[in-house]
């Protein structure tokens, strides 16, 4: 008898045991970490410096992706003194400045990344910048140029730059 007991075939149970895949908490709001940084130009014929920084700002709504993780975008803002340390031109920029250069899932999903100087064309300023997807390598590439009057004129960056050697590179936002 005990040995029929033993041969008795046993029921197997119809559900399937798969591991449980836990989604990631989002964790407290992501900052970018703040950043200046201060150029000395010729401009217009004298000395200027140029002061570009970036702080994440809590007064700009909160950015989520995919996930639900939270970021606090940021503003920037880029100062020209003159030689004499008085300002010339001072201009603040928030992902709002670029809306019209960025399509509805950057302007959702999307911080201001960085802006940094380039270059001086003639009267003009000119700086990079980028509204990219928080943590990826995915961006939008603009261009600000400010003139003398302190005008800003913004546009998409067609020529991204892919040398990936100069010396500028190291400067990025």
């Amino acid at each position: 008898m005990a040995l029929l007991a033993a041969c008795k075939e046993k029921k197997q149970p119809q559900d399937i045991i798969a591991p449980r895949v836990e989604e990631p908490m989002p964790q407290a709001p992501i900052r970018m970490q703040p950043y200046s940084d201060v150029r000395s130009v010729a401009w217009l014929g004298k000395e200027y410096k140029v002061e570009v920084s970036r702080e994440a700002s809590d007064s700009l709504p909160l950015v989520s992706d995919e996930t639900g993780q939270k970021f606090v975008d940021n503003r920037i803002t880029v100062v020209v003194r003159r030689a004499d340390g008085s300002v010339a031109i001072s201009k603040s920029f928030t992902k709002a400045a670029f809306n019209a250069y960025i399509d509805e899932h950057y302007r959702k999903m999307g911080i201001l990344e960085g802006l940094v100087f380039d270059e001086v064309d003639d009267l003009l300023l000119e700086f990079a910048a980028s509204v990219s997807l928080p943590q990826t390598d995915e961006y939008i590439p603009l261009e600000v140029k400010i003139d003398n009057m302190g005008n800003v004129k913004i546009e998409r960056d067609s020529q991204m730059d892919t040398n990936g050697g100069g010396a500028d590179d190291e400067d990025e936002v």
